[in-house]
């Protein structure tokens, strides 16, 4: 069993709801990454969403583009991220990471040395936004081949036949993207995403697990109610772009992560 099988084997068993935090591998520093990566476990992450910094984040909004600008700039690239969870994997062999970005770092290191590379180094899983389900036999044969898990985004706008092709590509969960847009953007309606989860479970046996436009602990309850779990990425990549910025110390910008997730962990777990 894949440690995100695990994973929400063992939340369902304690009726539990996963959360997800996101943040961009080297950003707000390269040396933090990894004690920040601790630091979300610590307040209650179930499993870390680690963006691959990209030139191009097409799925992104300012936010998180900013983000990657940032590690771009230390020089952090596929490969560095890679050397990052190896370091983690020193200290966490438990919980799973999957690793967010686009298919051009992956193509140019190649399937196979990538999904060689990425199990020796522990990577649990791989969500590439701009590679869609009729072009992914390729990957997918590679990561299958090491055990790695395919996440999927689903939209709003994705039609049920897609759906279809979608859920047999992935493992590990499926991503809900809540909102029409890019990261970070509009108002939840929870209404609308418990109807677009209902549907997807149709078609999946699958974990459904919901980001984009989960901004706080209220919204991140309201969103856990009616899914298996929640991600959030652009406010808690903005909080510790903040606390940096205003000459933050390591240990105050580690305090925000904790402070922030924890919040979300005790909403999610309080249902309020």
């Amino acid at each position: 069993m894949s440690r995100i099988a695990a994973c929400f084997a063992d939340l369902k068993s304690r009726q539990r709801k996963a959360v997800i935090p996101y943040i961009v591998a080297g950003d707000p520093s390269v040396e933090l990454t990894v004690d920040l990566m601790l630091a979300l476990v610590e307040s209650g992450a179930d499993i870390i969403e680690l963006g691959v910094p990209f030139s191009d984040p097409m799925a992104e909004g300012p936010v998180i583009q900013r983000g990657h600008e940032r590690a771009l700039d230390r020089g952090v690239r596929l490969r560095g991220v890679l050397t990052i969870m190896s370091e983690f994997r020193e200290h966490n062999q438990s919980t799973p990471v999957l690793l967010m970005g686009y298919a051009n770092p992956v193509e140019y290191m190649g399937h196979g040395v990538f999904a060689d590379r990425a199990l020796a180094c522990g990577v649990d899983a791989l969500l590439t936004v701009d590679i869609p389900p009729e072009e992914v036999s390729g990957l997918n044969k590679e990561l299958r081949r090491v055990g790695m898990d395919n996440i999927f985004l689903i939209a709003p706008t994705t039609p049920s036949e897609r759906m279809n092709l979608i859920a047999e590509e992935a493992s590990g969960f499926i991503y809900y993207v809540s909102l029409k847009g890019v990261t970070g953007a509009g108002h939840l309606d929870r209404d609308a995403v418990a109807q677009s989860v209902a549907e997807i479970r149709t078609h999946t046996d699958l974990p459904i697990c919901v980001g984009f436009g989960i901004k706080d602990g209220p919204s991140a309850a309201a969103v856990a109610a009616v899914s298996d779990g929640v991600v959030v990425g652009s406010a808690l990549v903005q909080r510790l772009a903040d606390v940096a910025a205003e000459g933050g110390s390591d240990a105050e910008v580690l305090d925000a992560a904790r402070q922030m997730v924890g919040d979300i962990r005790k909403h999610v777990d309080n249902g309020f």
